[in-house]
């Protein structure tokens, strides 16, 4: 496999910088830090060139914050600055791995997204449903992903693709920038990192395996077949490449027939139609209720509950959703008296 050098120039060039600093503020651009690098952006950009161009960058220090939303996670995130600095380098280096990804990995890249995977396994059900056989199907999920990657391994990983040693150099550096075990959720990099680390496997099992109706988006990934017998032979070679890889299943990973449900992206398939997840259900039947009270007491605007409607009918458009959907929006109740 040839490896790319000779592109650390593309990375720390100042228009490179400064189309990173436009994408790290989309949609922030009110915000305390935001504002305060933007005050001074002819400063702040010449900055980040020069650390980079001298190889004083070192990565600024993490704010630690827990979410609780499907599961508790610990995000770290970075000052606005390694923000910056994280587009310029994925600006460069995301469309050399993207373009030997899989088609069938469907998070964070462009033109994919949790609805396209969707979709996508949807006509991979249709089609191996076409014939009314039993379809089973393996659906697997990484354990705790994000922090079970080993950093050696991803570099060595990275090493096989890029070349240019003032890039890797950047790339480690961003790698090691956490005591903590894996890679940081929060951070825009660890999104490309987490789709590298797992594209090996993508190849084995399409490329040298032959397996049509796969889908992965991040470390959660599906395969169907006729054969269950053949869905539990690729289980057990599917461990044994995670195990070289450090990683494990979780307790979700199952082998099950499609006629019980796959769950999927927030949506759960069947054999001929495509429901709500339950949790997607439950998540946004407690949104709305908490939006009426917020309401009542002036404590938010319609606007913002405007904003939440039509995300949420923009999910329930891509499934049979008329009656969740009614029983969701019957919480919210937009009156002051």
């Amino acid at each position: 496999m040839k490896r790319i050098n000779n592109i650390y120039d593309q990375i720390n060039s100042f228009e490179n910088i400064h189309n990173a600093y436009l994408k790290a503020k989309k949609g922030k651009c009110y915000k305390k830090e935001v504002l305060e690098f933007s005050a001074r952006l002819e400063e702040n950009l010449i900055e980040i060139h020069n650390e980079l161009q001298y190889g004083s960058y070192k990565t600024g220090t993490y704010k630690k914050f827990k979410v609780y939303d499907p599961k508790e996670r610990l995000i770290l995130a970075l000052p606005f600055k390694d923000r910056v600095v994280h587009h310029a380098l994925n600006n460069i280096i995301e469309p050399i791995f993207d373009s030997k990804f899989i088609f069938d990995s469907y998070a964070c890249r462009k033109n994919k997204g949790s609805i396209a995977a969707m979709k996508r396994l949807r006509k991979f059900i249709d089609i191996e449903s076409i014939k009314g056989e039993k379809v089973y199907y393996l659906k697997a999920d990484v354990a705790k992903y994000f922090y079970s990657i080993d950093h050696d391994v991803l570099k060595a990983l990275v090493r096989r693709k890029i070349k240019c040693q003032k890039t890797l150099a950047l790339i480690d550096n961003i790698i090691d920038s956490t005591e903590n075990p894996g890679i940081p959720i929060g951070n825009l990099s660890s999104q490309l990192f987490a789709n590298i680390y797992l594209d090996a496997l993508d190849h084995k099992i399409k490329d040298d395996w032959g397996i049509k109706s796969y889908v992965r988006y991040m470390d959660d990934f599906i395969i169907l077949s006729k054969s269950k017998s053949l869905l539990r032979d690729l289980l057990y070679d599917i461990y044994f490449i995670l195990k070289k890889l450090k990683l494990n299943f979780n307790k979700k990973t199952r082998i099950d027939t499609i006629n019980r449900g796959i769950d999927f992206v927030g949506y759960r398939l069947f054999a001929s139609f495509t429901l709500l997840r339950k949790r997607i259900y439950r998540k946004n039947t407690r949104k709305f209720k908490k939006f009426s009270r917020l309401y009542l007491h002036g404590n938010i605007e319609q606007k913002r509950i405007r904003q939440s409607i039509d995300s949420l009918l923009g999910i329930c458009k891509h499934c049979q959703s008329f009656r969740a959907r009614e029983n969701i929006l019957k919480n919210l109740v937009l009156c002051h008296g």
